[in-house]
């Protein structure tokens, strides 16, 4: 196990402490993430302004030394941007290994990252990040090299070759990456075809949306009490209690300050949610920061390009975790909005209202009709079964006398068969 610590430097100073407390936290359970950290200790540090050379003052850097001394820590995680240079110098002056915020979260992504196209893209995010990494912190990048032409001509130093080096390594992740995206572009084509709805999960990292995921399907996606317990997008085709076939997509959980190199290489996993008919939006009622939390998945459904018209309704989640006159409350608030609620994806509490509701908006105002099919009309008429809109069937001389339930949606993808 490496012995960790993690600094949160607060810097902006219309941030009380109490939010500097609440970032700390996060940042601690990003840490805990990882699975050989021991995180031996935390602490807010103020920062007026930040030291260009060394983010910390003099007095500061010699006060976390000795705590990091005594403490015997190996590692120390700072939540927050750290540039290349003052990454080397507090390195030199700590004697440990340092990461920031995005080289923490991109060690997790690392390590979760399940799917070809998740491996790819967290491969990419890092030789990114690695690029602008590449600072004289070492005597090799300082030699120059000689050569023919072909691979950098005699005055070309170390540093140069490096960051070509990553700069073809990255075009040969980006046509593989290209690669595997057209063929998940034939998967999501196919299941346009299969006429089931899509509903889409998502949320900030922890929310429950794996928990909620695996009770609706059965499945047994990795569900834990930790930030980004799973990476990969999950699908599954299932049938809701109301009798509604859907296909039900979890999403990459969402954070804030996410590193710019991420946000760009999981915009195609998160393209899943712009193909839904309607987003489901999990929230942790119980967590301290869930308005800021919604606040942040709301910017980035923004920026992915999220359809306006797409209907989206809120989950309060972890109701189970409230106490008791907090829970009453809770559940009397989202009692008054048609578009959220209070649930607990452990226990199942308020998961039946929720699917009626989501049924009712996905399938909209439904009609009785008869519908005539000839023998040979044989798709048509599984297809029919296969939704479940069928409410009786008589035959005649000329073929299949049916009556359906079926909305205006359901009849339009029936005409186009």
């Amino acid at each position: 196990m490496t012995r960790a610590w993690v600094l949160h430097p607060d810097i902006r100073s219309d941030r009380d402490r109490r939010d500097a407390d609440m970032a700390l936290e996060e940042a601690v359970a990003l840490a805990a993430a990882l699975p050989d950290l021991e995180i031996v200790g935390s602490a807010v540090v103020p920062l007026r302004d930040p030291h260009p050379g060394h983010l910390f003052g003099t007095g500061k850097i010699e006060e976390l030394r000795q705590q990091i001394q005594d403490a015997e820590v190996e590692l120390v995680l700072v939540d927050g941007p750290v540039s290349p240079v003052q990454q080397r110098n507090l390195e030199k002056e700590w004697k440990v290994k340092l990461l920031d915020r995005t080289g923490l979260i991109l060690e997790i992504f690392s390590d979760r990252a399940a799917t070809r196209e998740g491996v790819l893209q967290v491969e990419m995010a890092a030789l990114s990040y690695q690029r602008t990494r590449l600072v004289r912190a070492w005597t090799h990048l300082e030699r120059q090299r000689g050569g023919l032409g072909f691979v950098g001509g005699p005055g070309e130093t170390q540093i140069e070759a490096d960051r070509r080096a990553i700069d073809e390594q990255l075009v040969r992740l980006r046509r593989q990456l290209e690669r595997v995206v057209k063929t998940r572009d034939l998967h999501r084509k196919a299941r346009a075809k299969v006429p089931f709805p899509i509903v889409a999960l998502v949320g900030y990292t922890n929310a429950g949306k794996s928990t909620l995921f695996n009770r609706l399907t059965g499945a047994e996606v990795m569900a834990k009490d930790m930030l980004f317990a799973t990476l990969d997008p999950t699908m599954r085709a299932v049938k809701l209690p109301t009798g509604i076939d859907v296909i039900l997509s979890d999403t990459v959980g969402f954070i804030s300050d996410l590193p710019t190199e991420l946000v760009a290489a999981f915009r195609a996993t998160l393209e899943e949610v712009l193909a839904a008919d309607i987003i489901v939006h999990v929230r942790d009622i119980s967590h301290p920061n869930t308005e800021e939390q919604a606040a942040d998945v709301a910017a980035i459904l923004d920026s992915l390009g999220v359809d306006e018209e797409v209907p989206l309704v809120e989950l309060w989640n972890k109701t189970d975790r409230l106490a008791p006159d907090v829970h009453e409350g809770v559940l009397q608030r989202a009692a008054r909005e048609e578009t959220i609620f209070a649930v607990s994806a452990l226990t199942g509490e308020g998961l039946d209202t929720m699917l009626e509701a989501i049924t009712e908006r996905l399938q909209g105002e439904t009609l009785e009709e008869e519908l005539r099919l000839a023998f040979d009309d044989g798709k048509r008429r599984s297809w029919l079964f296969k939704k479940g809109l069928v409410q009786g069937e008589a035959q005649d001389e000329d073929g299949f006398v049916l009556q359906v339930r079926w909305s205006a949606k359901d009849r339009a993808q029936f005409e186009t068969l």
